[in-house]
């Protein structure tokens, strides 16, 4: 079983708050009525588990969720292939590179 808790009635959304985007896609959602729960993950990080978890939900190999454009990225790091764990520990303790925003949508 996940970690990452899921409603048919709200959406989650993983963002980070210094994304411009991210913030336009939660004023959107709220604007709408939606039912949201937003996750930034530059203040609450995200488990490796539920990283894993977040990649299997939406199909996705865990390097699939670094934006390797990202200058984060660039100034710290050079194109790499990595194993699914160490994706993961790059995305812990480098939060701002993962791909933005994120829904997470419970289809059950």
């Amino acid at each position: 079983m996940g970690e990452i808790a899921t409603s048919n009635r709200q959406i989650t959304l993983y963002y980070s708050s210094n994304s411009v985007r991210a913030k336009q896609a939660l004023a959107y959602a709220k604007a709408q009525g939606l039912a949201i729960q937003a996750i930034d993950i530059l203040k609450t990080p995200l488990t490796g588990t539920q990283i894993a978890e977040l990649a299997n939900r939406l199909g996705l190999e865990v390097k699939d969720l670094v934006n390797q454009e990202h200058p984060a990225y660039i100034s710290k790091f050079e194109p790499h292939e990595l194993s699914s764990e160490d994706w993961i520990k790059m995305i812990q303790h480098n939060p701002e590179i993962m791909k933005r925003a994120i829904t997470n949508f419970d289809t059950q």
